[in-house]
């Protein structure tokens, strides 16, 4: 039998040896464990939905019986305004969150309007986007380009300033 040198790796290679032909209908690109990783892919999506789902709703029972808007409540103070003084781009989220619970758009607009404005359609897309690649068997990656990046953090900057100097 004929040994070819593969100039690569230094190993022999049997230049005699049969490639086999692409099932019938498949791909010839197509990887062979692509139905398993497709599985793989689904079964991990539903199991991340599942806890994902099952921790929201925990924070939200527990938000809907804590009122964020009275002082002393066992909720985290925002590390930003502890140091500062200042109000984040997120702050008031909590209070967002609560109203938004109980049916108060106003208040929740009140609360922060960007975040309900811009974060929370933008966090129901992504989250969208990825159970529907998950459970088609597709591994999707949120890449924003460095331009969304960009746009992302001057919003944060100037919504940051308005409020602070709006009061």
């Amino acid at each position: 039998m004929a040994e070819e040198h593969d100039g690569r790796t230094g190993a022999a290679t049997d230049a005699a040896a049969p490639i086999s032909p692409p099932a019938s209908g498949a791909s010839p690109y197509a990887a062979s464990g692509a139905a398993a990783d497709a599985t793989r892919v689904r079964r991990t999506t539903l199991r991340t939905a599942v806890v994902v789902t099952g921790l929201t709703a925990a924070a939200a029972a527990y938000l809907w019986h804590t009122n964020p808007h009275r002082p002393g409540q066992a909720l985290p103070r925002c590390p930003f305004n502890a140091m500062t003084g200042l109000l984040c781009p997120a702050c008031g989220g909590t209070r967002m969150a609560y109203d938004l619970l109980h049916g108060d758009l106003p208040a929740a607009f009140h609360d922060n309007a960007a975040l309900l404005v811009l974060g929370v359609p933008l966090a129901a897309y992504v989250g969208g986007r990825l159970l529907y690649e998950g459970l088609r068997g597709r591994r999707y990656r949120v890449r924003p380009t460095p331009r969304t990046l960009a746009a992302i953090l001057a919003t944060a900057l100037v919504w940051g300033v308005v409020r602070n100097v709006a009061g």
